[in-house]
C-alpha cells in the first residue's frame, strides 16, 4: 500500500500537520467515494467547495486532507496537507497513486467546439481494428477495450480520469484517445496525463455561459497545446482561422490538416453525397461511409493521428472507409413506407447546426424539403438562442421550436429567446411546440415523402433534463417509433 508521503513527493507544499508516513488506499474529492484510510482532496468548484466536506470525509474514514485553506479544528490522528490549488494538484496526486498509468500507453487528446466525439470514436474504432486494445474517453460513452463505460462528463473529474486510464492500461490498452473539454481544462482535470498528442478541431462560440468571453474560452482552449511535452505532436485544422494560434508556444512537433491550404495532411472533396464522401488524402482516393463537409475534416484529423502513430497509410484508409461515426451524430433513420429521411444529430451550438444544415441542403435534390426540429439547453450560454433560431429558420423549410433539456429553466422563456430575432419572413415558417415528442411527431406529419426531417440538439442522450429531473427520452427511439406507427 503506498503511503501520503509517496504519493506528494512531486507536488508543491504550502505546510504539512502530521506524519506523511501513513498509508493511504485511495484518492477522492467527493466525499460520498470516501472509505477507510482515503485521501480526501478538498477542491473549490463552481458550485461547491470540497472544504465544506472536510469533517464528512473523516468521518467516513479519510487518513489525509489535502486543501487550500486549513480548518480551524484540526483532529488528532488526522494528517493535513496545504496546497496553493488544490485543483490543480489533484490529477498529478492521483497520477502518483495510480503509477503514472498515462506513461504505460499513448494518449491522443482531442479539443474544439465540433467534432471531438466523432475524432476521439473513429480513433478508438480504427485502432481497435487495427488489432491494438485501446481505451475511449468521451462524451458518448468510456471504452476500456471491449468493456463500455457510461460516460457522464465530457471529460471525467481529474481522479476518475487516472483511476480510467489505470484500468486501461492493467487491461493491455496500448492507446487511449480522450475528448479534452475547455472545462476539463480549466478545471485541471487532464493534470498529471501525458499526452503523446493532441488535435484541435475547430473553435466556435459556446460555453460562454462559464468562460465568459469568446477570447478567454480560446485562451484555455490553447493551454492544452502549450502543456503538451517536447515529444509529442499537435495537430491542428489549418482551415480553422485559430487554428495556428493553437500552435503558437507549443513545443510540440507542430503538425496541420486542411482542405484548402497547404499542411502536414491535405485532403479534398470529390464527391459529398447520403451514400458517403469520396476524397482524396494526401494524393489517395478514398470513399467513406461518412457524410458532409464536417466529417471530411473529422476524418483527415483521424488519418493524421494514426500516420504520426506511425501506422501504414494505405492500412489506416482502407480501415477508416468501412467506419461510421459516433451515436448521434448525423445518424440517419429512414421510414420504410414514404422513405423519409431522419436525421438525429447532437449539434447544438449555432455553427454545429449551420455545419448540419448546410451539409444536407448540399446533398438534397429539388423537391425535398426540409423539417427541422431544434431547442436550446437551460442553464446554458443564452446569448447563442436568437442565433440558434435564425440559423434554423434561415435554412430549413419548415423549422419547430421545442424544448431541448430545459433543467431549471421554464422552456417557453427559452423558446421565446430563440424566436427573438426572427424576421417576419422567418417566423413564418417556425412553429413552437414545447413537447419534444408532439414536435418530432409534427415535423415527422408535415414530411411528404422522400422528405427530410432533422432532430437537433440531443444525438446520443437518452434523457430529457426537466426541473432537475431526468425522463428517458432518444431521439433516436421516438423518431422510429412514430415512423413505425405512422407507416402503418
Amino acid at each position: 500500500m503506498k503511503t501520503l508521503h509517496n504519493i506528494l513527493s512531486n507536488i508543491n507544499l504550502l505546510h504539512t500537520h502530521g506524519k506523511s508516513a501513513v498509508p493511504v488506499s485511495s484518492v477522492c474529492i467527493d466525499s460520498r467515494s470516501v472509505s477507510a484510510d482515503s485521501v480526501f482532496i478538498a477542491v473549490r468548484g463552481s458550485l461547491t467547495d470540497g472544504h465544506a466536506y472536510i469533517e464528512q470525509a473523516i468521518g467516513q474514514g479519510a487518513v489525509a486532507i489535502v486543501c487550500e485553506k486549513m480548518p480551524a479544528v484540526l483532529r488528532e490522528g488526522i494528517v493535513y496537507v496545504q496546497v496553493k490549488d488544490a485543483a490543480a494538484v489533484a490529477g498529478l496526486i492521483a497520477d502518483a497513486f495510480y503509477d503514472s498509468p498515462s506513461q504505460q500507453m499513448k494518449v491522443v487528446g482531442i479539443t474544439g467546439t465540433n467534432g471531438k466525439t466523432t475524432t476521439a470514436t473513429l480513433l478508438y474504432r480504427l485502432f481497435e481494428s487495427l488489432g491494438y486494445k485501446c481505451g475511449l474517453l468521451s462524451t458518448v460513452q468510456n471504452h476500456i477495450h471491449d468493456q463500455v463505460l457510461a460516460a457522464t462528463h465530457t471529460t471525467p473529474d481529474a481522479v476518475s480520469v487516472q483511476a480510467l486510464l489505470r484500468r486501461m492500461a492493467d487491461a493491455g490498452c496500448t492507446h487511449a484517445f480522450m475528448e479534452v473539454s475547455s472545462h476539463a481544462i480549466h478545471q485541471h482535470r487532464i493534470a498529471g496525463v501525458q499526452f503523446a498528442g493532441g488535435v484541435f478541431t475547430n473553435i466556435t462560440h459556446d460555453h460562454l455561459d462559464y468562460h465568459k468571453t469568446f477570447d478567454e474560452y480560446i485562451r484555455v482552449k490553447k493551454l492544452f497545446f502549450d502543456g503538451l511535452p517536447a515529444g509529442a505532436f499537435a495537430l491542428t485544422n489549418a482551415d480553422d482561422k485559430r487554428g495556428i494560434v493553437m500552435l503558437q508556444n507549443t513545443v510540440a512537433t507542430r503538425n496541420t490538416y486542411s482542405l484548402k491550404a497547404p499542411a502536414t495532411v491535405k485532403g479534398k472533396v470529390l464527391e459529398n453525397n447520403l451514400t458517403g464522401l469520396v476524397m482524396t488524402v494526401d494524393g489517395i482516393e478514398a470513399h467513406f461511409r461518412m457524410i458532409g463537409t464536417f466529417n471530411a475534416y473529422n476524418l483527415l484529423a483521424v488519418y493524421g493521428v494514426a500516420t504520426l502513430l506511425g501506422e501504414d497509410k494505405m492500412n489506416v484508409l482502407a480501415v477508416l472507409s468501412g467506419l461510421q461515426g459516433a451515436a448521434g451524430r448525423f445518424e440517419t433513420i429512414l421510414s420504410e413506407k414514404d422513405k423519409v429521411l431522419g436525421i438525429v444529430d447532437y449539434a447544438h451550438t449555432p455553427d454545429a447546426l449551420i455545419n448540419v444544415l448546410a451539409t444536407i441542403n448540399q446533398l438534397r435534390v429539388n423537391g425535398q424539403q426540409l423539417f427541422t426540429v431544434v431547442g436550446c439547453g437551460g442553464d446554458r450560454d443564452k446569448t447563442k438562442r436568437p442565433i440558434m433560431g435564425q440559423v434554423a429558420c434561415e435554412h430549413s423549410d419548415k423549422t419547430i421550436f421545442t424544448a431541448d433539456n430545459p433543467r431549471s429553466e421554464d422552456p417557453e422563456t427559452i423558446l421565446t429567446e430563440m424566436e427573438a430575432q426572427l424576421t417576419f419572413a422567418q417566423k413564418r415558417k417556425c412553429l413552437r411546440i414545447t413537447d419534444r415528442r408532439e414536435a418530432i411527431k409534427v415535423a415527422c406529419t408535415l414530411a411528404q415523402p422522400g422528405d427530410i426531417v432533422l432532430i437537433a440538439g440531443k444525438g446520443h442522450e437518452d434523457y430529457q433534463e426537466i426541473k432537475g429531473v431526468k425522463h428517458h427520452f432518444d431521439d433516436r427511439e421516438v423518431l422510429k417509433e412514430i415512423f413505425e406507427t405512422l407507416n402503418k
